[in-house]
């Protein structure tokens, strides 16, 4: 089963291909999106400012405001990987209490 990826992921997804400039093309096949959802995601993250359309080079570009959103991404994507982990290690341990419980 493949995961799901967050609108945080699809967006750090999107200024990683770009961070040396990218065309439009290039982003969609290494960020691994359909055109509509890449066209949606663009369109957004260019009126937040996360990245810019070189019209001289054609190349979508990140700015220091993406450099930045990355960073902290960066940050989140590792703390919540750890998150994750403990609540699974959780589950797993109430699983094994709740079938201790049991009269089976």
């Amino acid at each position: 089963m493949g995961s799901y990826r967050s609108r945080l992921d699809i967006i750090a997804d999107i200024l990683h291909v770009a961070k040396d400039g990218a065309k439009k093309t290039q982003i969609m096949y290494q960020a691994n999106l359909s055109y509509k959802l890449l066209s949606k995601y663009l369109m957004e993250i260019v009126e937040a400012c996360l990245i810019r359309f070189d019209h001289e080079e054609r190349l979508y570009v990140i700015t220091s405001k993406g450099r930045q959103f990355l960073e902290h991404y960066r940050e989140y994507s590792r703390r919540h990987k750890h998150v994750e982990k403990q609540l699974n290690d959780i589950r797993d341990k109430r699983r094994i209490l709740e079938e201790l419980c049991s009269n089976e």
